[in-house]
C-alpha cells in the first residue's frame, strides 16, 4: 500500500481534474537561503507557476505527513525555522515519518513524493551530483539514484558548481537519464551559463521537452529527466569569476572536516559571503526562471495528458 499523501485543496482538485502541477521542493527554503528571502522566494515562484497556467506543490513532511502543497503558514514556518528542520533525502523518509518528524525535502525526497502523487514536473535550483573528490570519498548525491527511480522531469540550472560536473554528466549517461539542454547545447553550472560540457540533446521550446517525456514514460523507461534550463543572462556571475570562490570554499569545507549533507548549505553560505550576496541574487533568479519553464512543460504535457 502507498503511504497516504496529505494536498492542500488546490492541488487535489488539479490532479483530480488533470490539470498541470509542479513542484517545488523545501530544502531550498530551510537550508538553501537565508530568512526572509527564502520565504519570498518561495512565494514568487509558486505565483509565477500559477501565472504560467500550472499549481504549484511545496513538498515537505511535517509531523511524518507528506505534504503535497504548504499552507502560507506552513511555508512561513519552514522559511524561519531554516535548518533547525531536518534535511531529508529518501533514505531518511522512513525515520522521519515513523518517528513524525518536520523535514525538508531534497531534490532526491521531492521527485520520489512527486512522483507517488502523480506529478510529473518538478522546478528546483541546481541537482545533487557527484562532488569533487567521490573517487575517495565516494560523495554521490542520492539525486543521481532518484533520477533513475521516479518519473519527473526537473527544470534545473545545471547540476550545482560545486560539484564535478563532469563526473555528474557521466553518471547520468550510465544511469540512463536523459539529459536535455532547453535552448541550449552546453550544460548549465547554476551560477554560470557555460560549464565547457556539452549536453547529449537539446529541445528549443517547452513543447518540445514534454515530448521527450512523453516518448520515455511511454516506451515503459523507468526514470525521470534532467532538463538542463542556463541562468538568465543578466543574473549569471561567469564561470572565471566564481570558480576561484568555489575552490576556495572547497578548501574551507574539507580543512573543517564538512562532509556529506552539510557540505551543499556550508558552500553556498561560504559563496554568497565572499560575493557579498550576488551569489544568492543569482541563485533567486535561476529558481525563479526555472519555475516559469516548469510551468510551460507542465501545461504542454497536461495537454496530451488522456
Amino acid at each position: 500500500m502507498a503511504y497516504p499523501l496529505s494536498f492542500t485543496d488546490e492541488v487535489r482538485r488539479a490532479l483530480e481534474e488533470r490539470r498541470p502541477v509542479v513542484a517545488f521542493e523545501s530544502t531550498i527554503i530551510a537550508h538553501g537561503m537565508p530568512y526572509p528571502q527564502n520565504v519570498e522566494t518561495a512565494r514568487a515562484v509558486e505565483e509565477i507557476v500559477r501565472v504560467g497556467g500550472a499549481v504549484p506543490a511545496t513538498i515537505a513532511i511535517i509531523g511524518g505527513v507528506l505534504k503535497v502543497g504548504l499552507t502560507p503558514k506552513e511555508l512561513d514556518r519552514f522559511g524561519r525555522e531554516g535548518r533547525s528542520i531536518a534535511k531529508v533525502s529518501v533514505r531518511d523518509l522512513p525515520f522521519i515519518v515513523a518517528q513524525q518528524l518536520d523535514g525538508a525535502t531534497t531534490v532526491a525526497s521531492t521527485m520520489r513524493i512527486a512522483a507517488m502523487a502523480g506529478i510529473h514536473v518538478f522546478a528546483t535550483g541546481g541537482i545533487g551530483g557527484v562532488h569533487r573528490g567521490a573517487e575517495k570519498t565516494f560523495d554521490i548525491s542520492a539525486d543521481m539514484t532518484e533520477f533513475a527511480a521516479s518519473d519527473v522531469a526537473v527544470v534545473t540550472a545545471g547540476a550545482k558548481a560545486i560539484l564535478d560536473l563532469a563526473l555528474t554528466l557521466e553518471t547520468l549517461e550510465t544511469l540512463g537519464v536523459p539529459v536535455v539542454g532547453l535552448g541550449t547545447s552546453e550544460f548549465p553550472a547554476f551560477y554560470s551559463r557555460q560549464s565547457g560540457h556539452a549536453v547529449p540533446m537539446s529541445c528549443a521550446t517547452p513543447a518540445e521537452v514534454a515530448g521527450v517525456m512523453r516518448a520515455k514514460w511511454a516506451m515503459g523507461l523507468k526514470g525521470g529527466v534532467v532538463v538542463a534550463n542556463p541562468i538568465p543572462e543578466e543574473a549569471e556571475i561567469p564561470a572565471e569569476e566564481i570558480a576561484p570562490v568555489i575552490d576556495a570554499a572547497v578548501k574551507k569545507a574539507e580543512a573543517q572536516g564538512i562532509m556529506g549533507k552539510e557540505t551543499t548549505p556550508f558552500l553556498l553560505a561560504e559563496i554568497a559571503g565572499v560575493t557579498a550576496g550576488r551569489s544568492l541574487a543569482a541563485n533567486i533568479a535561476l529558481v525563479k526562471h526555472n519555475a516559469e519553464v516548469a510551468a510551460a512543460i507542465a501545461v504542454a504535457f497536461a495537454e496530451h495528458v488522456s
